[in-house]
């Protein structure tokens, strides 16, 4: 009979208990949500320290974060196989922003699927074109033929799991396996799977 999975290897128990510092919450059974914008200093030191740096006890300003932050980025991040850290955005269209600006710049191209979340689509005719960066579209049911859609231009690819309005559900590693090789970025937009039942960095997502 095969060994029963402990309970505390559970993703429901994992979920619950991921991102505590003591630290940060002094152990508390709940983390407490810290409202201040701004932090005091002992001294011109300790400031100047804060400023160049978020460790902890050193919390500058609210925008560059806060312990109630990072205790969810330190929670997502135990519960994404494979990943390094977690940075927290306002909204999804937020982070597919940055993610794209990052990878991106005037001449490039980059790929998605057809069924495309809409805000995700309108980002990349308007603004995206605006910096000369060309977006074109594609069968979310492509699979590894993706290769034959890669150009010399062709920087990153935004794949979903599944497609936000129709729910396709894309071949991942296939498609990784083709950008990685072609030398393209491949970005997910993994809203609707979660890395609960999507563990997008093992799968080949970059």
């Amino acid at each position: 009979m095969a060994d029963k999975k402990s309970s505390l290897e559970t993703p429901a128990t994992k979920a619950v208990n991921a991102g505590r510092r003591k630290s940060w919450t002094g152990a508390v059974v709940n983390p407490p949500v810290w409202r201040a914008s701004t932090h005091l200093y002992d001294n011109v030191s300790d400031l100047r320290q804060g400023v160049k740096t978020n460790e902890d006890g050193r919390f500058f300003y609210g925008r560059r974060g806060s312990p109630t932050q990072w205790s969810l980025a330190d929670a997502l991040t135990e519960m994404e196989p494979g990943a390094a850290g977690t940075m927290l955005y306002p909204s999804g269209l937020a982070a597919i922003a940055c993610a794209m600006l990052t990878v991106l710049k005037p001449g490039d191209e980059v790929l998605l699927t057809d069924s495309s979340y809409d805000p995700s689509r309108s980002y990349a005719d308007v603004f995206l074109k605006r910096m000369g960066v060309t977006a074109r579209y594609y069968d979310p049911l492509v699979g590894g033929d993706i290769s034959s859609l890669f150009t010399t231009k062709t920087k990153a690819i935004l794949l979903e799991s599944p497609g936000s309005l129709s729910f396709e559900v894309q071949d991942i590693p296939a498609i990784c396996k083709a950008a990685d090789k072609a030398d393209v970025v491949s970005l997910l937009d993994n809203t609707w799977a979660t890395s609960r039942f999507f563990p997008a960095l093992e799968k080949g997502i970059d």
